[in-house]
């Protein structure tokens, strides 16, 4: 695949090259051919050649040599190069020529290309020229994409054409298997997917995945990603999906969904997606409380999610500068249907990297926010659906973790927050059975985390580092008119806390850490440890 950085090719606007000669020369030829100091004055005595040599008669001249048109093409570009130095070079763009599209539509092609026609310079025609060839590679569909610039018609001096050869890709068909822990699932997975480019022309991604978590959790889905639908000035997706998730050993229930998932928009900072599904919560184990068991049987999933997400740091793996923050609202219950879950949820994720200056270091501090609330008649005195409550801990990094609190280091899957406890088993061998962790309507985290260099060099080389970190959390009941005994000073004084120190291994997949984690503060019911701990996370 071509290198999606590369500058095109171009000739001068409006050069009159020789038919015969039509090929534009490469930029990078030329910035090697100055550095080589080339003699102007071999130049000027070919053009005196030219002009003295006569063939035949005083009106028949020497027909030029390849060489010599050469020249001249590098004279004419080598002025050009310097009134780009010296200033703007005002050009418009005359066409757009699209070669090698034998089965994708052009007008996918030219939806991307649009940004070409605002050029009012060579500088920004060069500008634009990488931005559409990053997203023509964007796209998936091609092996490779050059694009070249040429002079548009002599009559119309100060155009270009813009010569865009693309090469679809030869194997549409493609597949990956691996092994990744997803912060949403809180657990570990094996997935496996395939995929198959362009099936009918239109830029159109589908694919077919199956995941199966070591926490027994499952799901099989199939999709499709449309780059342009419809005239729609962002992609569309589209995915159908099984999914089962056993959450027995935490909080008593198995989770089944079956459902629907459209994104709707989609841009740099912005996505909103539309999400229906048919939802049932079970208890097969026949323990569960007396809250989960209100919550046991089927219902309606109908959401609109919208997200915010701003990212300027240099890496989501070992950030050492920069900042991110990410915003998302999900409205439930969109539907008139007495099964439909109507609530409101708003999360947040704050992260600040402040650069040291010595051993690559960085300190990197996040806090993280949400809340969830029913809506309708009586909401205050309803409870919030199970699955939608926060839940904190988990084996993943809280570095990675962006997007709203999940996990604090030391604390285990839904290892802290409210509890009640799980029917008791009157047998005369057997206690009570433990509780359930029932999550929160209201939940923050934040961290702080500095991260450096060890003094040796094949760690460096190798990207291993060691970080020292702190961690602070907390989840709260607020529904079901809990909110009266809400306090903010209670709040503060119960949450947990951990600290530590770890060795950071970072791959292309994930972010792997050997930590160990000291417990500052827990409750009883918590599950926590002070001791060795290794956690596997994604980029964010």
């Amino acid at each position: 695949m071509s290198n999606p950085d590369s500058v095109p090719e171009l000739t001068p606007p409006n050069s009159k090259s020789d038919p015969e000669h039509q090929k534009p020369l490469n930029t990078n030829e030329i910035d090697e051919e100055e550095d080589d100091g080339g003699d102007e004055n071999d130049v000027e005595d070919d053009d005196e050649d030219e002009n003295d040599g006569r063939f035949g008669g005083p009106n028949r001249t020497i027909p030029r040599s390849r060489e010599a048109r050469l020249r001249s093409e590098k004279l004419k570009m080598d002025s050009l190069m310097q009134r780009m130095k010296t200033g703007p070079v005002s050009v418009r763009v005359h066409d757009v020529i699209i070669k090698g599209n034998t089965k994708t539509k052009e007008h996918i092609i030219e939806a991307e290309t649009e940004v070409l026609n605002n050029a009012g310079s060579m500088q920004e025609l060069l500008k634009a020229s990488q931005i559409v060839n990053l997203r023509l590679q964007s796209l998936e569909i091609f092996d490779s994409v050059k694009i070249t610039l040429d002079s548009g018609p002599p009559e119309l001096p100060g155009t270009a054409n813009v010569i865009i050869e693309v090469v679809e890709t030869a194997s549409p068909l493609s597949g990956e298997i691996g092994a990744y822990t997803k912060a949403e699932a809180r657990s570990s997975t094996v997935e496996g997917s395939v995929k198959y480019k362009n099936l009918f022309g239109y830029g159109d991604l589908w694919d077919g995945s199956l995941a199966y978590g070591i926490g027994h959790s499952a799901e099989l889905s199939a999709g499709v990603y449309l780059p342009r639908f419809k005239g729609l000035v962002t992609p569309v997706t589209a995915r159908a999906y099984l999914l089962s998730q056993d959450w027995l050993k935490f909080s008593s229930y198995k989770e089944r969904s079956m459902g629907l998932s459209l994104g709707l928009f989609s841009s740099q900072h912005h996505d909103v997606a539309y999400n229906l599904a048919w939802r049932t919560l079970t208890d097969p184990s026949q323990m569960s409380s007396r809250s989960v068991r209100r919550q046991l049987g089927h219902n309606l999933l109908s959401s609109l999610k919208y997200t915010f997400k701003f990212d300027r740091r240099n890496s989501s793996m070992r950030p050492t500068w920069g900042y991110a923050f990410v915003s998302t609202t999900q409205l439930g219950g969109l539907v008139p249907d007495s099964r439909s879950l109507r609530f409101l949820r708003q999360e947040f994720d704050l992260r600040y990297v402040v650069p040291i200056g010595f051993y690559h270091a960085a300190l990197n501090f996040g806090v993280s926010g949400g809340v969830v609330f029913p809506w309708g008649d009586g909401f205050l005195s309803k409870p919030s659906s199970l699955p939608e409550r926060f839940f904190l801990g988990g084996n993943i990094s809280p570095v990675c973790a962006l997007g709203g609190p999940t996990s604090l280091w030391g604390f285990k899957t839904r290892g802290l927050g409210p509890t009640e406890r799980k029917r008791q088993v009157n047998d005369g061998n057997t206690g009570p059975s433990g509780v359930d962790f029932l999550g929160g309507d209201l939940a923050v985290t934040a961290l702080a985390d500095l991260s450096f260099d060890l003094p040796f060099r094949w760690f460096r080389e190798k990207g291993i580092h060691a970080h020292v970190f702190a961690c602070a959390g907390n989840v709260a009941k607020l529904t079901e008119n809990e909110y009266r005994n809400f306090s903010v000073q209670k709040f503060v004084g119960s949450l947990r806390s951990s600290v530590g120190v770890g060795l950071v291994v970072p791959t292309s997949l994930f972010r792997m850490e050997l930590n160990y984690c000291y417990i500052l503060k827990k409750f009883d019911h918590d599950q926590a440890k002070t001791g060795a701990w290794l956690t596997f996370s994604p980029a964010s």
